[in-house]
């Protein structure tokens, strides 16, 4: 499926045609639900299934703007939600978060069992990195470098280190700086790389990727205080997953720390911060200036 060139028609018209490639480049990648060992196959494919699929949409945002075609992008796409879909798999564990409700369905420990969910978060990382090996629209050193991005943002000093981070803080009052630091890893690395992994598509240089560096990292802390404005003010129908969750685990939040009205305000200021590195990017800065109007107005 071709894309409309940005000059024609708003990101927004293109979205569904970038989910659509998003879903071919995760279901040829993973092993059919029939293959053995069935139930792990199944469980693979429920994980995957839903969402609001952002961060590939980032991916996608942020190379059509520096004009890097969408067959090079498909890897990255794919990749990153795998990451996630890994993460929200082993975070709703009972260890971890010990949740039941995951986008408006039951986690895939309460769907299947807890042995196989954790398997299925093993395995989903490792497919991550093979949508990269594989992708034949990069050369070696882009692969290599989007295996050493990725890897860097889902390990102890990303996404993992962040949730370790975040169950050692249970019953803690954090300050500001230390909450921003927490979700800096354990929310704002995956997101931050999604814009990495474009840069490095579009072999941009230096200046390019601290823009885009910028607008990864406003829109990963506004995304994180957003999701604690909706956890406290939002119904579980309307979010998909339980909520309340992090008041009832003790948790500090921004609302918490900050009050609700400037915990909005501290998000609106990142949004608009993202918008300006956004702006200095060379190329149509359309696409990501729509997702941070996207992100910024969710109610989940």
């Amino acid at each position: 499926m071709s894309l409309t060139s940005p000059e024609v028609s708003a990101f927004a018209d293109r979205v569904t045609a970038y989910l659509q490639r998003l879903e071919r480049a995760t279901d040829a990648l993973l092993p059919p639900a029939s293959t053995h060992p069935e139930r792990l196959h199944h469980a693979l494919r429920y994980a995957c299934e839903g969402g609001k699929h952002l961060r590939a949409l980032m991916v996608y945002a942020a190379g059509e703007t520096l004009g890097v075609p969408a067959e090079q992008l498909d890897p990255a796409a794919c990749a990153v939600e795998l990451i996630h879909a890994y993460s929200l798999v082993h975070d709703d564990l009972p260890g971890m978060d010990n949740d039941d409700l995951r986008r408006g369905r039951p986690t895939v420990h309460k769907a299947f069992d807890e042995a196989t969910a954790i398997l299925v978060g093993d395995a989903l990382q490792t497919f991550a990195f093979e949508a990269l090996v594989n992708a034949s629209a990069l050369n070696a050193e882009q692969k290599v470098r989007m295996i050493r991005s990725l890897a860097h943002a889902s390990g102890s000093l990303g996404m993992v280190g962040g949730q370790a981070v975040d169950m050692a803080s249970e019953n803690l009052t954090l300050t500001v700086a230390q909450l921003e630091s927490l979700h800096a890893r354990k929310t704002g690395a995956l997101i931050l790389v999604t814009c990495q992994l474009a840069g490095i598509a579009a072999n941009a240089p230096e200046a390019v990727e601290i823009a885009l560096e910028r607008y990864g990292k406003c829109i990963g802390l506004a995304f994180q205080i957003q999701d604690d404005v909706l956890d406290q003010i939002a119904d579980t129908a309307t979010l998909g997953k339980t909520a309340g969750k992090d008041l009832a685990q003790n948790k500090s939040t921004f609302p918490s720390l900050m009050g609700l009205e400037q915990a909005r305000q501290r998000a609106d200021a990142l949004f608009d911060e993202a918008r300006d590195a956004a702006r200095s990017l060379p190329g149509n800065a359309e696409p990501l200036l729509w997702l941070a109007d996207h992100i910024q107005q969710r109610n989940h």
